[in-house]
């Protein structure tokens, strides 16, 4: 398998798109209807050392971003962290159309020593997998294709102390509307979102059941999401959102779901009941207990006698 390119500079994507160089090192609002990849570009993959924020319609590739792929038949936007693996591939359902949108690329440098060099950590879809991207209507992609130019519009002209900061505020103005946009699109998809619960019930449900917890322990928040084909924070996300609880919180519920009915209606000790919900020692599980009824499991049982 050939290893992958690293991009740690703007202008090697630049390169590789075959367009002009970026006109500030460390940001560029790339026209997606000037590029013009090669033609092995599906031989190509590499790593990029800064953000990427996509809007695009009509690209006649799937954009593969480590295991997802995503196929650009509708005007979506797209947030890639760094350090992620890209690859193109072509998109056979694009015929005779021409591509459109943008891309701004964003060095991790370029904001340094702002607030938002931590906070963009914080925005969770810059985690989420390629096939979460963001659908918009027309109204919101006009929105943001006007922040996107403004944003063009300033590193351009000349700089002076000011640039930096009225970019990045004019960044996180679009990264804030992304979220709210990413919140409505959780909403909207309430149908689906409800069968991924159910879903999710019935993952949990089925890993309760194996009588191997000993030996498998406690679910992890990824072993979930890989499941249910998604990622961890697109899964915590829309949970918070349909329930107000992560994932985390919804496996300790299950778990105390088991332990209640164990504690009622068994004679297990309290250790046999730790160990058989996956736990590795029995004080880890007594303080969970205790932190989510308010009573330790002997207490608990004892209401039942």
């Amino acid at each position: 398998m050939k290893t992958p390119q690293r991009f740690k500079k703007i202008s090697n994507y630049h390169k590789l798109a075959n367009i002009a160089a970026p006109e500030h090192p460390l940001i560029s609002l790339v026209d997606y209807s000037a590029i013009q990849y090669p033609d092995n570009i599906a031989d190509i993959k590499w790593i990029q050392d800064y953000y990427t924020i996509g809007l695009k319609r009509n690209v006649a590739h799937k954009l593969f971003y480590g295991q997802q792929e995503y196929d650009f038949d509708e005007g979506v936007m797209t947030f890639i962290a760094p350090s992620q693996v890209m690859s193109l591939g072509n998109n056979p359902n694009i015929k005779l159309r021409k591509p459109s949108g943008w891309l701004l690329l964003l060095h991790p440098d370029f904001l340094w020593n702002s607030a938002l060099a931590k906070q963009i950590k914080d925005y969770d879809f810059f985690g989420y997998t390629i096939n979460e991207a963001l659908f918009l209507s027309e109204k919101e992609e006009q929105m943001m294709v006007d922040l996107l130019k403004t944003i063009q519009r300033e590193y351009q002209s000349n700089i002076d102390k000011f640039s930096q900061k009225i970019v990045i505020s004019q960044l996180e103005l679009l990264l804030n509307y992304a979220e709210r946009f990413y919140e409505r699109q959780f909403i909207t998809r309430q149908i689906s979102n409800h069968q991924i619960l159910s879903q999710l019930e019935e993952v949990l449900a089925d890993y309760f059941k194996d009588d191997d917890l000993i030996e498998k322990g406690l679910p992890k928040v990824q072993w979930i999401a890989d499941r249910l084909n998604l990622s961890t924070n697109y899964l915590s996300s829309l949970l918070k959102s349909l329930t107000g609880q992560s994932t985390q919180q919804h496996i300790h519920n299950k778990l105390i779901e088991k332990a209640k009915a164990q504690l009622s209606m068994t004679a297990l000790s309290i250790s046999e009941i730790a160990y058989g919900l996956g736990f590795e020692r029995p004080a880890s599980f007594t303080k969970l207990f205790k932190s989510k009824t308010e009573m330790s499991p002997m207490e608990f049982r004892k209401t039942f006698n």
